[in-house]
């Protein structure tokens, strides 16, 4: 018997908790599960985080994409809580309790801090970044798992790093720092946690147009040389770090490693580091 590979495997039944989920990828990410038939769990801090210099989602943008997965037909459960905050935990439990289980976690949700030399990074904005990708990474999975074992279902967990969890970013110490550390994690808790028949692993965007790129910290490092540039204005720049001819990839681009690594098509894919990267990590640059 022949089978179609191009259709997406169904998640019909499943339960996914994403942070990050207000806009951007995270908002990608519950679209495209709820498509495939994933009841979905939005969390997203919605409020200003010092040492981002860009703005932070806000309620009714996590309102918004909630909306978005209810009209493919699935439920949406709204949190508004920061994954540093260990009141996650009762918030993520309620959740969990009400749509019945917990299946796919997506630990999105992630910042970037001033670009700048390490040695001109302060404590407290290295402490921000550290905390908000790694260690609010760590909480989630943390506060997720006993959710995903009482399932008994075996379960997927994906952590958002980036090409920056692979190679060096100049003037992004604090950011790359972490996105090398979930490196790092993940392969533990694919370690630890394979004999629930839960799997783990992280996916590795190279540049996508979200609010993260898209502002005007950002900008200035493309271009340096314009007193204040567009995005627009950096596509040569960002071109040239990939190697297939594109500036950038799209949301939905990362949300297709999202729901495959969510999926049974991915049943045996665990501990693995997934670029989505337009050839950024393999371009040969001598």
């Amino acid at each position: 018997m022949e089978t179609n590979i191009a259709t997406p495997a169904s998640l019909a039944g499943r339960v996914a908790v994403i942070t990050g989920a207000a806009r951007g990828q995270g908002r990608s990410h519950a679209i495209a599960l709820a498509e495939r038939g994933a009841d979905v769990v939005l969390v997203d801090a919605v409020q200003p985080i010092d040492n981002v210099e860009y703005a932070m989602a806000q309620s009714s943008d996590l309102s918004d994409a909630a909306a978005l997965v209810e009209a493919t037909g699935r439920r949406a459960r709204i949190i508004e809580a920061d994954v540093r905050d260990e009141s996650f935990n009762e918030k993520l439990g309620a959740a969990v309790a009400e749509l019945g289980r917990l299946d796919i976690v997506v630990a999105n949700a992630g910042v970037c801090g001033p670009s700048r030399p390490f040695w001109e990074i302060s404590r407290d904005e290295w402490n921000t970044v550290l905390d908000v990708n790694l260690t609010g990474v760590w909480q989630t999975i943390k506060f997720s798992i006993p959710h995903l074992i009482a399932a008994g279902n075996g379960g997927s967990i994906i952590a958002t790093s980036s090409i920056a969890g692979l190679t060096g970013v100049p003037n992004l110490a604090h950011y790359t720092a972490s996105k090398h550390g979930l490196v790092g994690l993940i392969r533990v808790v694919a370690n630890e946690v394979a004999e629930y028949g839960i799997r783990a692993n992280t996916v590795h965007p190279t540049s996508v147009p979200t609010p993260m790129i898209d502002n005007p910290q950002m900008t200035r490092m493309f271009r340096p040389d314009l007193e204040d540039p567009s995005l627009e204005d950096g596509i040569d720049v960002l071109k040239r770090v990939n190697l297939l001819p594109v500036p950038w990839v799209e949301s939905s681009d990362i949300s297709a490693a999202v729901c495959w690594l969510a999926s049974d098509d991915s049943r045996y894919v665990t501990g693995a580091a997934i670029p989505v990267d337009a050839g950024m990590l393999a371009k040969y640059s001598g």
